[in-house]
C-alpha cells in the first residue's frame, strides 16, 4: 500500500473539528477512474466552513478538505486522460463529502476532471473555484448585453478571492470598476488590479437601503449577499445585472421585488458546485485562452498544507486577501 501524506478533519465527541497531519493509504481514498499526484490546491471560504462547527457543508468525517485539486495524472482507466496529463477538479462533493486537495493523491471520476493544455498546475490552483466563479460571474455580466459604455460596474467584497479576480477581468475588458471593501490598507492593491474607484463597504453605516434609491451601477458582482446585495439590487441601472455568488456578509436579502418590476433588473446566480462537466470544461477553455487574470501572480501568496489551519481560521473573519495557493506534494 502506498503511504498518502494528507490533512485530515476529524470531529470529537464534544463537536469541535480538527484537522491533523496523518499518513493514510490508498484505501482511504474513493474509487475513481483517475489517480492524481496533487500538486497543488488553495483555500476558499468553504474550505473554512467545512473545519467549523456546525458549518453547514462537510457531510462526514473523516474528511480531507480542499476544494480545488490540482496536479498531475499518474494512473488512469479513462480514454480521456493519460498519465502525466496536467488536471484540475474542483465542485461536486469534493472537499465536502469527497476527500479534497489536502492530501498528496487522490482520485476522481473523469466526469469530475478538466484537462489543461497551457495552464500550469499551480496557476490554475491559484486561480482555483474562485477565480472560476470570478470567470463565470463575469460572463453572466457580458452574456447579459452590458457593455463598457453602459457605466460602471460595483464589485463588492472586492479583496476576497472572488471579488480580487473579478476586478482584474472586469478592468482588463475595458469595464469602469467600482471596488468596494472594508480594508483601507488594500485601497493600493485594488487599483493595481485595475479599479477606477476604491470605495468603502455598501451601504454605510449612516446609509438607509430604500427599496429603490438613486441608480448608479450597470452591473454588479456580489460576493457578500445581505444587506450589501440589497443596496447593490436597490441602485442597479434599468435593466442591470448583479451576478452573486457569495453570503459573507450574510445569506439573507432584505430587499423588495420594486427592483425587478419598476426598473427590470436581472439576479442571475452563480454557482460553480453543479455545473455540468462540460461547462465547466468550457469555461476553464476561456480561462486559457484569454480570460485568465492579469495580475494573478500579484493577489497569490503560498502556504505549504502542513500550516493551511491558521489561514481557514483568519478567512472566515475576512483577513485573507486574494488567493492563497496551498503547496501540497512538497507542502508536508
Amino acid at each position: 500500500m502506498t503511504e498518502i501524506n494528507a490533512m485530515v478533519a476529524h470531529e470529537d465527541a464534544e463537536g469541535a473539528i480538527v484537522l491533523r497531519h496523518e499518513v493514510v493509504d490508498e484505501s482511504f481514498l474513493p474509487e475513481g477512474d483517475v489517480e492524481i499526484r496533487v500538486g497543488y490546491s488553495s483555500v476558499n471560504y468553504k474550505d473554512a466552513l467545512a473545519v467549523t462547527p456546525k458549518g453547514g457543508v462537510a457531510r462526514g468525517y473523516p474528511l480531507i478538505p480542499g476544494i480545488d485539486v490540482a496536479g498531475t495524472v499518474t494512473a488512469s482507466t479513462s480514454p480521456d486522460f493519460a498519465v502525466g496529463d496536467t488536471v484540475i477538479a474542483h465542485g461536486q462533493d469534493i472537499g465536502t463529502a469527497r476527500h479534497g486537495g489536502y492530501a498528496q493523491v487522490a482520485r476522481y471520476p473523469a466526469e469530475f476532471l478538466v484537462k489543461l493544455t497551457s495552464l500550469s498546475a499551480a496557476d490554475a490552483a491559484a486561480i482555483g473555484t474562485a477565480g472560476f466563479t470570478a470567470a463565470m460571474s463575469v460572463n453572466a455580466v457580458r452574456a447579459h448585453g452590458v457593455d463598457p459604455s453602459d457605466g460602471p460596474v460595483l464589485v463588492t467584497g472586492a479583496t476576497g478571492g472572488v471579488g480580487s479576480v473579478s476586478v482584474d477581468l472586469l478592468a482588463g475588458l475595458g469595464y469602469e470598476v467600482v471596488a468596494s471593501t472594508g480594508k483601507a490598507e488594500a485601497h493600493d492593491l485594488l487599483r493595481e488590479l485595475g479599479a477606477a474607484e476604491v470605495i468603502d463597504r455598501v451601504p454605510g453605516p449612516e446609509d438607509k437601503v430604500r427599496p429603490l434609491g438613486k441608480s448608479h451601477w450597470a452591473a454588479v458582482v456580489d460576493c457578500v449577499g445581505g444587506k450589501t446585495l440589497a443596496y447593490a439590487l436597490s441602485t442597479l441601472n434599468y435593466a442591470g445585472v448583479a451576478a452573486i455568488s457569495g453570503l459573507a456578509g450574510s445569506a439573507d436579502l432584505p430587499t423588495t421585488v420594486l427592483p425587478f418590476i419598476l426598473r427590470g433588473v436581472t439576479l442571475a446566480g452563480i454557482d460553480s458546485v453543479l455545473l455540468p462537466i462540460e461547462a465547466r470544461r468550457d469555461v476553464w477553455g476561456q480561462i486559457e485562452a484569454g480570460l485568465k487574470p492579469r495580475h494573478l501572480a500579484r493577489i497569490t501568496r503560498d502556504v505549504p498544507v502542513r500550516d493551511v489551519v491558521d489561514v481557514l481560521g483568519n478567512i472566515v473573519g475576512g483577513g485573507v486577501t486574494g488567493r492563497t495557493r496551498v503547496v501540497v506534494d512538497d507542502g508536508f
